[in-house]
């Protein structure tokens, strides 16, 4: 099973080849990608890193977080996937929905400007009361 870490804390002009030789010091198998900044093409600052084993894992985390690289302090921590939603710009068909997640879900209120049901629309209130007179006085049952 592949595990996704999170390496932050990165410099923003760095080369990727001096960050996956310092990953490559901890074991083999180690592929990082650093996500830049669509205008400026610079790095925002960290990355991922997939790794196919737990115990590599655990192993990177341990020896490099916190490590200076560059004159930053990384911080290296599994990533935690996101939900994907209907209007997301990725289709994320991932099975974590069983897994803990660490944030609190909280009921999300969402507040309308729109009348309630039981009341009628305004702009229709003459209507409607002549067409209840009109049912209230007809002769045969409805």
């Amino acid at each position: 099973m592949s595990v996704r870490l999170y390496i932050g804390n990165l410099p923003q002009t760095f080369e990727s080849k001096e960050l996956e030789a310092l990953l490559g010091t901890v074991g083999k198998g180690i592929r990082f990608k650093a996500v830049f900044d669509r205008e400026s093409g610079g790095c925002r600052g960290f990355g991922f890193a997939n790794v196919e084993d737990d115990k590599l894992a655990d192993a990177l985390i341990q020896q490099l977080n916190g490590k200076e690289f560059k004159g930053n302090s990384l911080r290296v921590e599994r990533s935690e996937r996101k939900e994907s939603n209907s209007g997301g710009r990725r289709n994320n068909n991932s099975s974590n929905s069983n897994s803990s997640s660490k944030r609190k879900e909280t009921k999300k209120v969402v507040h309308s400007d729109a009348p309630a049901q039981e009341a009628p629309d305004p702009r229709w209130a003459g209507e409607l009361s002549k067409l209840k007179e009109l049912l209230a006085n007809q002769k045969t049952p409805v």
